[in-house]
């Protein structure tokens, strides 16, 4: 691909090999219309004037992207681009307000009508280059993953993926995002896998690595709105096989612990009976901690169905986070502070 030749200084710049231009930008389909006319208008009665075009960006610390796209599409429809004067940064350079990124200087007819275009293209793949710079400069180095498949039209895909390459991501969520650099498309699994898995993470996990990797995986684990406990169940489930762990960013959701610092728990047992239920953290004391599980048991005993036959709740053991279980007396329920 030329992005390799590219890296490994064969050539300078990416050319319409990559970028594959739709033919119609030669028509003006993707010009503002008033260049259109204005063209009409200098090739008829104004040929000749030569004009020089200035590109800058409006803020500091912008990480500039988009100029070879620039360059190419001038290559291809502008109408001699051989005579045109063209000096320019380079896709990837951090610019301050007002710098000049791009400079075009030839006959207005040539190449003026492409100038929204261009302006376009550079505004876009630097705001996008630019948001991915900074993201990687906040994550301090680690692996990032690309998914604007969710905030993206489709068709925008390639070239933000490009952009967002040139900022070091090389991590992509769609074939099309990496369309342009050479990458395949990659991830974590969907809500949906696991809600086909009736919930269960550690099947939907052990499906999604016997079936795509052979290698270590990343997991969802925010179904259950418990992500730390079902973290801790995969890591135990899965061992090595485990690379990363993904919380869903939604504002919408609600995890047991966020709610347990806000003092509200939401429980619900799985599908073999057994309740999973943070219930404080090492930094309470121990009053605190015998409140909770107090409160905690109390509210158990008070939902139990009527229909419920037998020994309601059989055993129950506390842990820490990656800890041993450590078996409690069920048949205590009343005067957990007495002594």
């Amino acid at each position: 691909m030329e992005i390799n030749d590219k890296e490994n200084g064969l050539i300078k710049r990416l050319t319409n090999k990559t970028f594959k231009f739709d033919k119609r930008f030669m028509d003006g389909y993707y010009s503002a219309n008033y260049f259109i006319k204005t063209r009409k208008i200098v090739l008829e009665h104004l040929q000749g004037h030569i004009a020089k075009m200035q590109f800058f960006q409006r803020s500091d610390d912008v990480m500039v992207c988009g100029l070879d796209e620039c360059i190419a599409l001038l290559q291809e429809f502008s109408s001699n681009p051989e005579d045109l004067e063209i000096e320019a940064l380079n896709d990837g350079d951090i610019v301050k307000s007002g710098e000049p990124v791009l400079k075009i200087k030839g006959r207005y007819e040539d190449f003026g009508f492409l100038e929204s275009a261009i302006d376009g293209i550079l505004s876009r793949r630097s705001s996008v280059a630019t948001n991915c710079y900074r993201v990687l400069k906040a994550t301090n180095g680690k692996p990032v993953l690309n998914m604007g498949d969710r905030q993206d039209d489709p068709y925008t895909q390639s070239g933000d993926g490009y952009a967002s390459y040139v900022a070091g991501m090389r991590l992509f969520s769609t074939d099309a995002q990496g369309a342009w650099v050479g990458i395949l498309g990659g991830g974590t699994m969907p809500h949906a896998l696991i809600e086909l898995c009736d919930g269960d993470v550690n099947k939907a996990a052990d499906y999604f690595y016997e079936t795509f990797s052979g290698k270590p995986i990343t997991v969802l684990i925010d179904y259950r709105n418990n992500a730390v406990w079902d973290s801790v169940a995969l890591a135990r489930h899965l061992g090595d096989k485990l690379g990363a762990v993904r919380v869903d960013t939604s504002k919408a959701l609600i995890d047991h612990y966020s709610e347990l610092k806000a003092g509200r728990v939401e429980y619900r047992a799985d599908r073999y009976g057994i309740c999973h239920v943070p219930m404080g953290k090492a930094s309470f004391d121990v009053e605190k901690l015998v409140e909770n599980y107090a409160a905690l048991y109390t509210e158990i005993l008070r939902v139990k169905p009527s229909s419920a036959k037998g020994k309601y709740v059989k055993s129950v053991a506390v842990s820490s986070t990656m800890g041993p279980g450590v078996k409690i007396d069920s048949s205590v329920t009343r005067d957990f502070l007495a002594e």
